[in-house]
């Protein structure tokens, strides 16, 4: 009979390692060898498949450190990884049914034992990818992870995104003939400030002309009323709005009674929040992930930046350990340390995410994170308290407030040094009333619309002035 793959050969009998032992059966001596058991092969607890158009990650999760080598291969496109000291098992072979035809880069995958205690995986692909194999230490309730990061050979660009959506072109950032929002001229051009203000809120909201300091003429019958004109020295551009959901992929988020994941929520309120933002006039929106997916936190600040946005809103649902808490939270960064200890602690909360949903430490872009952290200006500062305090007020309208005040921590994925940035906490998805209100289509409705206002007002009151723009 042929040995068991998995068994390495004996050791002779001259090794320190084997003991021999007399034992006698029916008067019969019998000479017993005891080898040293053959280590366990590794097992598969799961496998994940992400499928995303920024790049599709494979997970493997196992109950011990897996070590792997990966090379591609041409004509057709295909990576192979073989991934030392383990065994096919039926979990693994799972694998292959989890791949989804409309993944953007990979076609089919195949599994097998290529020799004794190694599996090779090959994953057929669609076009040339530019692969990170890595490993994750267990955290939170993951155990080891072995994962496969397929990016794309040319990255994907914000702005080329928006424009194959027609919501960018190029020379963007020019002056419009199309009121968007109004840039106030160095000086007054209007004698009544609240006429001013008003013609504002009109230009941005598109609602009926406001009251001008002069009786508006009656329009003609059968004529619809006209907008005065802005003032010939304004000028006029986009704005643009990052929408970060926060979590995604790995990385769940909080978990309510009932098990609604944060990622989900909050995904379904940034879509929702996205069409009621792009029904204003000139505005546009970008999603640092509009999928199922993790997105490092330095990744969606570096996402909005790119596409050079007025505005950076991350969306959250609030877990505490005590399911009595409740009520909704605007958050923005603090330089000084955290406004209190709930704060505090939800900031240090909120930043595990890159180890949850799994960074590759080798190839972090330190240097970005360290210009993000140290250029975070007051300035920016002042400004993200100026939105905070609008949008609070908006959601005080539907939901109670966890505190009256806009509260501040330091939150990683608020550090755009150059970009207002909030963190709305919309409830607590760990108070089981609110987590059925957080499930509820209505009321995540009713949030867009509270947040959608609390942006105009900031607007109102602080028009973005006009900069030069590239693409």
């Amino acid at each position: 009979m042929s040995r068991p793959p998995l068994l390495r050969p004996a050791a002779p009998l001259k090794s320190p390692a084997r003991r021999r032992t007399i034992l006698k059966a029916g008067g019969t001596l019998l000479l017993s060898v005891i080898a040293p058991l053959p280590a366990l092969a590794a097992q598969i607890l799961a496998v994940r498949v992400w499928p995303a158009d920024d790049y599709t990650r494979v997970t493997l999760e196992n109950d011990s450190n897996l070590k792997a080598e990966h090379f591609l291969l041409a004509d057709p496109p295909r990576l192979v990884v073989d991934i030392d000291g383990l065994a096919l098992n039926e979990t693994l072979k799972s694998l292959v049914a989890k791949i989804e035809s409309n993944d953007p880069y990979i076609m089919q995958v195949r599994v097998g034992q290529n020799r004794p205690n190694v599996v090779r995986l090959v994953f057929d692909l669609k076009e040339e990818v530019k692969p990170q194999v890595f490993t994750l230490a267990p955290v939170a309730e993951y155990k080891h992870r072995l994962i496969f990061d397929l990016y794309p050979v040319r990255e994907a660009d914000p702005i080329a995104a928006l424009i194959e959506k027609g919501e960018w072109s190029p020379g963007d950032g020019t002056p419009t003939a199309v009121p968007a929002v109004p840039v106030p001229p160095a000086q007054p051009v209007a004698p009544d400030p609240v006429a001013r203000l008003e013609a504002e809120i009109a230009a941005m909201s598109g609602n009926a002309a406001p009251r001008a300091t002069q009786p508006s003429p009656t329009p003609a019958p059968g004529k619809p009323a006209t907008k005065p004109p802005l003032p010939a020295n304004n000028v006029v551009r986009m704005v643009t709005i990052a929408l970060d959901p926060g979590h995604g992929g790995e990385d769940p988020g909080a978990i309510g009674a009932t098990g609604t994941r944060e990622k989900d929520i909050v995904l379904a309120v940034a879509k929702k929040l996205k069409a009621r933002l792009e029904a204003l006039p000139n505005t546009r929106v970008m999603l640092t992930r509009d999928g199922d997916y993790f997105v490092p936190l330095g990744t969606r600040v570096e996402k909005a930046r790119k596409v050079q946005a007025d505005l950076f809103v991350s969306i959250h649902a609030d877990a505490f350990i005590e399911q009595r808490a409740r009520g909704s939270s605007v958050f923005v960064l603090s330089e000084k340390g955290a406004s209190s200890t709930a704060a505090r602690w939800l900031a240090t909360d909120q930043n595990k995410a890159d180890m949850i949903g799994g960074v590759n430490l080798a190839k972090h872009d330190r240097q970005l994170a360290s210009v993000l952290f140290d250029l975070s200006t007051t300035a920016q500062i002042n400004d993200s308290l100026k939105l905070g305090k609008a949008v609070l007020g908006e959601i005080g309208g539907i939901n109670r407030l966890h505190k009256a005040a806009v509260e501040q921590a330091g939150f990683a994925v608020l550090k755009a040094p150059d970009i207002p940035s909030i963190l709305v906490e919309t409830a607590f998805i760990s108070n089981p009333e609110e987590e059925a209100k957080l499930k509820d289509d209505d009321y995540q409705e009713q949030l867009a619309n509270a947040i959608t206002k609390g942006i105009k007002r900031y607007f109102s009151a602080n028009p973005p002035m006009a900069k030069s723009r590239t693409t």
